[in-house]
């Protein structure tokens, strides 16, 4: 009895002390954006302010545009938007296809599409950067990103579609050729609508993904002269000498409104869940 005590213990205290590690320094982010200093260095307290976040917003100072932070973050989700749902349909489309193929040939496309989830972001990121050189598309930037970061996300849009895909029903494809509908009919108004769930969560990863994606998107932005997104101007501006402070505000904003999403998610799910299991009345 002592020793099932203990071990509960433990258990409960490393799971404690793995969740303060991950929560603990947003936590202490979230403290920070409250104050502003002119040194700009972590640590600094000078007093609740919340010119941070004021700042977020502003494009202008003194005459010359200093602050790209508001382009960087449109950047980002111009391209995650974009690259979201081009990875959603192509990936959905790819896994109808895989899920359709024959056993040894599903084994091998599962295969290949493990590997480019696996693969070294430094090897993907120079890939396409010669990719692209190759095919002359020299002159990088919104249009080399979105499809980079379209193709890296598919894999993963893929793992996510698939397993719903087993839970269908085998003959539904064919249930509705048999009813007169063509191919592409059939997959866009038979299949897919049965996959909104799970493709909704393919977007999230995918969205995700491609904010959170640095080495890519710095092989291939266009250097110096191309665009900024949230990862690369973050890079650049831990390599001055001030912090820029509205990232704090920027990146508490993003925490928030990602935990407010998930709660919300959530609460939808435990409330359909409590409706589904609720006893029906008679009237």
């Amino acid at each position: 009895m002592k020793n099932k005590k203990m071990q509960k213990t433990i258990a409960l205290s490393f799971v404690f002390v793995v969740l303060a590690l991950m929560y603990v320094p947003i936590l202490f982010l979230i403290i920070y954006s409250f104050t502003y200093t002119n040194s700009g260095l972590v640590g600094d307290w000078g007093g609740f302010d919340l010119r941070s976040y004021g700042y977020i917003f502003e494009t202008e100072r003194n005459g010359s545009f200093e602050n790209t932070l508001l382009a960087a973050l449109g950047n980002t989700l111009l391209i995650a938007v974009t690259s979201g749902l081009l990875a959603v349909l192509i990936g959905t489309v790819s896994a109808v296809g895989i899920f359709y193929l024959k056993r040894r040939m599903k084994a091998t496309a599962n295969t290949l599409n493990q590997i480019i989830v696996v693969n070294a972001d430094i090897v993907t990121a120079v890939a396409f950067m010669t990719f692209f050189f190759l095919i002359g598309l020299r002159d990088y930037g919104l249009v080399t990103l979105i499809i980079a970061h379209t193709m890296i996300t598919v894999p993963f849009v893929i793992l996510t579609v698939s397993p719903r895909l087993g839970q269908l029903n085998k003959n539904l494809y064919d249930a509705g050729l048999d009813l007169g509908a063509g191919p592409m009919r059939t997959l866009f108004t038979v299949v897919m609508p049965q996959l909104i769930p799970s493709m909704l969560a393919a977007f999230a990863i995918a969205f995700t993904l491609s904010v959170d994606d640095f080495v890519v998107t710095y092989f291939n932005n266009g250097g110096a002269g191309g665009i900024n997104t949230l990862s690369t101007y973050l890079y650049t501006s831990f390599k001055q000498t001030r912090v820029v402070q509205q990232l704090r505000a920027l990146s508490s904003l993003i925490f928030i409104l990602s935990f407010a999403i998930l709660l919300f998610v959530n609460f939808r799910k435990k409330r359909k869940a409590k409706k589904d299991n609720s006893p029906i009345h008679s009237v």
